[in-house]
């Protein structure tokens, strides 16, 4: 029997005690409880009620990478270069000077081109002057043709009247034929001097022999003038090591790069299944793995018009029994419309986020 239960003595009279209740047993679902137990499904609600509103807002890519135009300068002379004016990496305006090739060959060049103009000038002049002298070798002859008619009617009237030799006559006759020939003669010299002063409709009034010796002293003078290599564009140096003083320059060669990095923009490689809303114009957000901190604003300014495979130097050959479905990837160019406060290399990886809410531009 438990002590709660026993009857408690007092005077020799037990006195009967009522058991005590027990406490209550606590719930199980307080308040908190439940407030913990609904928060997890809330969160997961939440969370699928913002993917469900936010998704189909924008498409995203990590394949992409920074680009920038590059231009390849060759020398369009051959010959040894004698001076280099640029290092590596540094930043050049269009025009300045990048090396120079030994002038001298073309400096004797043009100086032999400079003679044959002036050759060509003195030919013109000797032309223009058998062409005045020919109206005079003309005139001769015709007279000469007068005495010559005059000499033979005499000489056939003294024959006739028994008064000279038959030798006289034919030497008369002769005589007179042969001016003939000469006035002839003078006339055809003098169509010869009028033809070689004639000028060409490509040449209109300029001597075909001069303009020739001319355009050769232009191209003397131009071969001159490449023997110094400037700058296409502004843009930094890049692989200079290739000039060296005193290294034979080669026609077309590429001979150093220039990067022209005030013109950048990121070639973004799309999967095919993304692009269905994707248009030009539409704004684009840029990261950069080299500066995390960075975030540049764009916009597509256009989509390739091939895929990376169809364009590679072995395509793919998918006619066959092994072949594998891989989603392609297609190029966007995203050009870049926030001016970057840090330089942006050619090559750097990027991440691009294209909204295709908003609509093209």
């Amino acid at each position: 029997m438990a002590e709660a239960d026993r009857p408690i003595k007092e005077s020799g009279t037990a006195i009967p005690v009522d058991p005590v209740e027990a406490p209550p047993a606590p719930s199980r679902y307080t308040p908190r409880r439940i407030a913990l137990l609904l928060s997890l499904p809330l969160l997961i609600a939440a969370v699928g009620a913002w993917f469900w509103i936010t998704g189909g807002r924008s498409v995203s890519t990590d394949n992409a990478y920074v680009k920038q135009d590059v231009v390849s300068v060759s020398s369009d002379v051959a010959g040894r270069i004698v001076a280099v004016n640029v290092r590596e990496n540094q930043q050049v305006k269009a025009g300045d000077i990048l090396f120079r090739i030994d002038p001298d060959p073309y400096r004797v060049a043009l100086e032999q081109a400079n003679a044959q103009v002036a050759a060509a000038q003195v030919k013109l002049t000797e032309l223009r002057t058998d062409l005045s002298t020919s109206d005079v070798d003309i005139a001769g002859a015709q007279n000469d043709v007068s005495f010559a008619r005059a000499e033979l009617d005499r000489q056939q009237e003294l024959m006739a009247r028994g008064f000279t030799t038959k030798a006289k006559l034919q030497a008369a006759d002769n005589t007179y034929k042969n001016a003939i020939w000469r006035v002839s003669e003078a006339r055809a010299e003098a169509q010869k001097a009028q033809a070689a002063l004639t000028t060409g409709a490509q040449v209109p009034g300029v001597n075909p022999a001069v303009a020739a010796a001319q355009a050769q002293r232009s191209k003397a003078a131009l071969d001159l003038s490449r023997a110094t290599v400037r700058a296409p564009i502004a843009g930094r140096i890049s692989q200079s090591n290739r000039l060296q003083v005193g290294q034979m320059m080669i026609t077309g060669l590429p001979a150093v790069s220039v990067v022209a990095s005030e013109r950048s923009w990121v070639e973004a490689n799309f999967k095919e299944t993304q692009l269905d809303h994707v248009r030009p114009g539409q704004p684009a957000t840029v990261h950069f793995d080299a500066y995390p901190e960075l975030a540049l604003k764009g916009h597509v300014e256009s989509i390739g018009q091939g895929t990376g495979s169809e364009f590679a130097v072995l395509p793919a050959q998918n006619a066959n029994g092994n072949w594998v479905k891989v989603s392609q990837r297609v190029p966007v160019r995203i050009a870049i419309d926030d001016r970057s406060p840090r330089q942006l290399i050619a090559g750097l990886s990027a991440e691009v986020t294209i909204d295709i809410r908003d609509r093209p531009r």
